[in-house]
């Protein structure tokens, strides 16, 4: 059934509640470990686990399901997204031990991988121009400040009404979500024929991204030498020039390289992986205050307040100067401005006090830079992407944000951990700290390189006639 749907403040309002609930069960789990462990009587190591879980399985089936939206239905996945957040939530609401526990986090990683790739698509289909780009907007604010404000979120409702009580929010916020894009039309990509799967890439996939994350996640304690490290590391190789080979060759592919070759698309989605890359450096700030300086966890986790109040500021900022002046000097000032943030924080000589003031300025500027590049990042991969792989253009990109971070993490704790048990604290902390510039610098490079001067500036123009396609294909 054709439409002339627009896109309304109500349906962007469901979404962002949407993608808050990815948040409130990704983020929130990690500040209360020490309370889950505690009621539950599972290990550390039990936990550590199930927290990761979540994340793999997002980024294991994220592109799928965006590429699965594009064909069945965006509003479709969304809705099994949120569907499957209250279940895994339900799950850990009722859990009395490790079995609910980790069936929980696996089906909330696959509802993140359902919501986040659908939503974006969702935004594109049913806006266009400026008022895409001010849902866009608002669906960073949900995704990039959705980390910072559940993570202190989480913390207030463990200490006061028990951590159960953020899986009951998580559900609330999700039939929030059903009942607000209730109206919203179905929207997916045109075709003909029998819906086909590539499930023989996905396969590939997963083994590469399970050996992967065993690598990420496990190698430091196990030694990157040792036989389990090293096999994994040949599994992943092999496994992505295998997939790479595989995929070019087929008609119907999990991921459509094709997609690079839009250098926008490219420019956007390589800066945005060596953008939270960067996330390293929470890693090493938090654990140098504390052994280094003697800083408590509290006092630690205030030291990036700055990040939180500056991330979610400069969100809608972000949006108005890419309208102005474009999406490329925006993501290139953001990125230089987090890079600088990140690289203050590296002058351990200073004394406790001077420190302390240069590293609460350094996670402001880390949240500034972040909340300005957001909203035209995102715009140029979505801008970008052909309108019937939206939803397969957006996993990749979402894909990248948890790849970047999760290697990111890794690289910099084992820099830090190495250098730490050959020298002193000091060092180790600047050396990691470095380690996350070269990031940055890489990604304000990609975006130099690859991302043209007019992207965004024409989004008004392009993007009705992408609306008008999109609004045609639509189906009740």
């Amino acid at each position: 059934m054709e439409t002339n749907y627009k896109g309304t403040d109500k349906m962007i309002t469901g979404i962002v509640f949407g993608v808050i609930t990815f948040w409130l069960f990704a983020q929130a789990m990690v500040n209360v470990v020490p309370d889950v462990q505690s009621d539950l009587g599972v290990s550390y190591g039990t936990l550590n686990i199930a927290i990761s879980l979540t994340a793999l399985f997002s980024g294991m089936f994220i592109v799928a399901a965006g590429g699965i939206a594009d064909k069945i239905g965006r509003k479709k996945i969304t809705y099994v997204g949120l569907i499957l957040s209250v279940i895994g939530s339900l799950c850990l609401v009722f859990t009395q031990g490790a079995v609910l526990l980790i069936i929980g986090r696996v089906i909330q990683g696959l509802s993140a991988a359902c919501i986040m790739p659908s939503t974006i698509a969702l935004m594109k289909a049913y806006f266009e121009g400026k008022d895409r780009q001010r849902a866009l907007s608002f669906w960073s604010i949900g995704s990039w400040g959705g980390s910072g404000v559940c993570s202190f979120a989480g913390g207030a409702i463990a200490t006061y009404m028990g951590w159960k009580w953020i899986f009951i929010f998580s559900i609330i916020f999700a039939l929030l979500a059903m009942l607000l894009i209730k109206d919203t039309p179905e929207s997916k990509a045109e075709g003909t024929g029998a819906f086909k799967f590539d499930f023989s890439g996905l396969a590939i996939f997963i083994v590469t991204m399970i050996s992967l994350n065993v690598f990420i996640t496990f190698g430091a304690d196990l030694g990157w030498t040792s036989p389990i490290s090293v096999i994994t590391a040949i599994i992943t190789i092999v496994g992505a020039i295998v997939f790479f080979k595989v995929e070019k060759r087929k008609e119907i592919a999990l991921i459509d390289f094709s997609l690079f070759k839009n250098k926008p698309y490219a420019g956007a989605t390589y800066s945005n992986f060596l953008l939270n890359a960067i996330a390293g450096t929470l890693v090493v700030a938090n654990t140098y205050v504390q052994v280094g300086r003697g800083f408590t966890a509290f006092q630690s986790g205030m030291l990036s307040i700055g990040y939180l109040v500056a991330v979610l500021a400069m969100i809608r900022v972000g949006e108005k100067i890419l309208q102005r002046v474009g999406a490329k000097l925006p993501m290139i000032w953001g990125a230089v401005i987090t890079t600088v943030g990140v690289a203050v924080m590296g002058l351990t000589f200073l004394p406790d006090l001077v420190y302390t003031v240069v590293v609460f300025i350094g996670f402001a500027l880390f949240g500034l830079g972040l909340g300005i590049y957001a909203t035209p990042s995102t715009d140029t991969s979505v801008s970008n992407a052909p309108s019937d792989k939206v939803g397969e253009a957006a996993g990749v990109y979402k894909m990248a944000s948890s790849l970047g971070g999760a290697i990111g993490v890794a690289i910099s704790a084992t820099v830090y951990s190495s250098v730490a048990a050959a020298g002193s604290v000091e060092t180790a902390a600047s050396v990691g700290i470095i380690v996350n510039v070269i990031f940055g610098v890489l990604s304000v490079l990609s975006i130099v390189v690859m991302v043209p001067k007019n992207a965004g500036k024409t989004a008004g123009a392009s993007s009705s006639k992408v609306h008008t396609q999109a609004a045609q294909r639509a189906a009740n």
